[in-house]
């Protein structure tokens, strides 16, 4: 989805906008990269407000009502804190990893760009697109063998298959 929305507005700005070299496209293209930085800062901090919030009322209402350790079992809202933990850090990893993506496919975009030999041919500026859907394709696919050459049957399962990703990939 990313190298797609990163195409669009590079077609879009093309198309819609007059500027003189292509270098100064991907320079503005690059408040891409910087806004998804923005979103995935906010993603995780967003994120780390409900779960703290939920991590010390959890805490405090165990303690204090019941007498329950921390995070005891017995305490139906350490669930909901368990449950917030895992939310926010899996939003705030995605956030992130979006954020790496755009930012190093637009810089890579502004390098092609800036370079005299480079910026005359299409094809080499698409060249850092190019690149990145492959890597999502290969992701995809590594995926997809995965499942077939190491199932998940068991826990001790889990561990093979991480590392068959590994290898396949």
């Amino acid at each position: 989805i990313g190298v797609l929305a990163i195409f669009i507005i590079i077609e879009v700005f093309k198309r819609c906008f007059h500027f003189e070299r292509a270098e100064v496209m991907f320079e503005a293209i690059a408040g891409y990269g910087l806004g998804g930085s923005s979103i995935a800062l906010f993603g995780r901090v967003g994120g780390g407000i409900y779960t703290k919030a939920a991590d010390v009322g959890s805490d405090l209402s165990g303690k204090n009502d019941y007498g329950l350790e921390e995070d005891d079992y017995r305490n139906p809202a350490c669930i909901a804190d368990n449950v917030g933990d895992n939310v926010g850090d899996i939003a705030g990893m995605g956030a992130d990893l979006f954020g790496s993506f755009a930012e190093s496919t637009c810089a890579a975009l502004v390098l092609a760009s800036s370079s005299p030999d480079l910026e005359d041919s299409w094809c080499s500026l698409m060249y850092p697109v190019l690149i990145s859907s492959a890597g999502v394709v290969v992701g995809l696919l590594t995926l997809m063998v995965q499942g077939c050459i190491y199932p998940v049957r068991d826990m001790p399962d889990v561990e093979k298959a991480l590392k068959g990703i590994l290898v396949i990939s």
